[in-house]
């Protein structure tokens, strides 16, 4: 990265530690990752680094990943007063861009009234319409089974095959791949991320509820189910629009993504 970043840490209300790097000037902007993601992932890495030109970008570890602690017992509502504590050590507001799941939770900060300026969400993953993968009923439990059971390698494979519908085959061809061994390392906090979705469906009423003025982006060769969930939640979020992203996926590239959220941003 041309600027350095460098390690902090901040002090959530349950006394959980949370780290996050603090990189760039300019009006403060929260990123925060989804399922498998930590502040060192290279797409948050690189993220930061884009974004860091133009805003002080606060790319963090949720809890119980990378150097964050975690607490004795996981509540959404704790990942929440993690983000009020980023916002506290921002002075007091900030903006927030949240990926995938981390979209979901970015968007239930904005429900709870954080102190948000301005909200972005990339594909938040809700299963609407009638196409489309839907994970198991017991998907959570499946999950925590599996955490509490050492067996992060399987958890991880669970989360992608019968979670998210990646095909087996996808799924054994990562497992061969260097960055298995960094995905099994933060598995342990998939059963977070379950309970940040719920049972996928669309938090109609709460939606509703959000005051913030909101951008919901969607690759446009993304599966149909992700696009609709896009769509869906800029109709229902009151002040929030929705942009389609030439080219790309779930698997965003950073640097087709970083020139709409400046844009946006900077308003």
């Amino acid at each position: 990265m041309s600027k350095v970043a460098t390690m902090n840490k901040v002090t959530s209300s349950d006394g959980t530690v949370i780290a996050y790097d603090r990189v760039g000037r300019g009006p403060a902007l929260i990123l925060v990752g989804g399922a498998f993601s930590y502040r060192a992932f290279p797409g948050l890495v690189e993220l930061t680094e884009l974004l860091s030109q133009h805003f002080t970008v606060f790319n963090y570890d949720r809890r119980g990943r990378g150097d964050s602690g975690d607490g004795a017992s996981y509540a959404v509502e704790r990942e929440i007063e993690d983000i009020e504590a980023l916002i506290r050590e921002a002075g007091g507001s900030a903006s927030v861009w949240g990926l995938s799941s981390g979209a979901v939770l970015a968007l239930k900060a904005a429900v709870h009234g954080l102190p948000i300026g301005r909200l972005a969400l990339y594909e938040p993953p809700f299963m609407v319409g009638e196409q489309g993968h839907r994970p198991p009923a017991d998907h959570r439990e499946r999950l925590e089974e599996l955490v509490a059971a050492g067996r992060r390698g399987e958890a991880a494979k669970y989360f992608m095959s019968k979670v998210f519908g990646v095909p087996g085959v996808f799924v054994a061809v990562m497992r061969l791949l260097p960055m298995w061994s960094r995905l099994k390392a933060v598995a342990n906090t998939l059963p977070y991320d379950a309970a940040v979705m719920g049972d996928y469906s669309l938090p109609v009423e709460q939606m509703a509820s959000v005051a913030v003025p909101t951008l919901v982006i969607a690759g446009e060769k993304s599966p149909v189910v992700l696009r609709q969930a896009a769509r869906e939640v800029a109709g229902v979020v009151p002040n929030a629009r929705h942009r389609a992203l030439e080219g790309q996926n779930h698997n965003v590239s950073m640097k087709a993504l970083a020139p709409v959220l400046v844009d946006y941003f900077k308003g």
